[in-house]
């Protein structure tokens, strides 16, 4: 698979990355079994030798339970490690933690981030986190903190570059005004059923500040490629069936799947959009990674753009 720049880091990754939110089968890790531990090692393999090199986690994906089982497959398959980009996110801490009456909140205070990415690391088995992310935005985030907080676990070796996860722009100007390293990646919902980064800065900001827009749930929770499990309550009211009909008519004339159509759609946008495919079935992730190859032209990307408003352009 090709490859592009992560933001203005040192690090390339593939065009599309593999998100392993699903890998462990639950996200309750007393629903992990030794069956879904397997299945999701195959899952990362699949998109290893599917030629995906960025693969994107969290501390909550089953608690931890993700990162657990994508760091046992790095260790278990010799020179992965060397090869790929691990990327995971902190921030946000679920109710009861630490204490049985904290309620469920986002924590970019300095000592949880620097504790969360000590946790990470032991569970990924790793030295360093290449890309280390602040998930969602905390309302009570001071810049200032975070840059330190960010300085240390740099200065110790524990993290090459950093990244932010659906914030707004304006506070992704905040920090990066605070932090004296560059933000190199913005995780943020990204697809035809879900366009608001289009409209609301966020690829704006991307493109002026060269940073890589990182799409999560590009097919919209699997709407759009047919494999919808589980969606989230702000993707209950998606209607891909408004614009399927024109997605499947692109791809009868380009010979491709929805999948990899709705997929190159995201790739043509001038902000480098890394769109993160978070299936756990092999042949998805296969198929999935076509869209590197596939080229769409205006004229499609158009067509596209406007069934999924369902509206004219202004």
């Amino acid at each position: 698979m090709q490859t592009i720049p992560v933001g203005v880091s040192s690090l390339l990754s593939s065009r599309l990355a593999y998100g392993c939110w699903r890998i462990a089968g639950s996200w309750y890790p007393a629903e992990v079994t030794p069956e879904s531990r397997a299945a999701g090692r195959l899952a990362v393999l699949a998109a290893y030798e599917s030629g995906y090199t960025l693969f994107d986690n969290a501390d909550i994906y089953c608690s931890g339970e993700a990162e657990r089982i994508l760091g046992a497959t790095l260790k278990e398959v010799s020179g992965m490690r060397q090869r790929v980009l691990i990327a995971t996110k902190c921030g946000i801490r679920f109710g009861g933690d630490p204490r049985v009456d904290s309620p469920p909140r986002y924590d970019f205070s300095g000592t949880h981030i620097i504790n969360a990415c000590e946790q990470s690391l032991k569970r990924l088995g790793v030295d360093a986190i290449d890309v280390y992310m602040l998930h969602r935005p905390d309302f009570l985030a001071d810049p200032e903190e975070i840059a330190r907080a960010f300085s240390q676990l740099k200065a110790a070796g524990k993290v090459r570059y950093f990244g932010v996860s659906n914030f707004r722009p304006t506070l992704v100007t905040a920090l990066q005004v605070a932090c004296p390293m560059p933000l190199v990646v913005h995780q943020v919902e990204i697809s035809l059923a879900k366009l608001d980064a289009f409209t609301d800065g966020t690829l704006d900001q991307c493109v002026i500040e060269r940073i890589t827009p990182m799409a999560w749930s590009p097919l919209g929770a699997g709407l759009i490629g047919g494999g919808a499990r589980a969606l989230l309550p702000s993707q209950q009211a998606y209607r891909p069936e408004k614009f399927l009909a024109t997605v499947d008519a692109v791809a009868k004339t380009r010979g491709a799947s929805r999948t990899t159509v709705a997929i190159a759609w995201l790739l043509l946008h001038p902000s480098k959009i890394l769109p993160i495919v978070g299936s756990t079935n092999p042949e998805r992730i296969r198929e999935a990674a076509k869209a590197a190859e596939l080229q769409l032209t205006r004229e499609e990307w158009y067509q596209l753009l406007i069934a999924a408003r369902g509206e004219p352009l202004p």
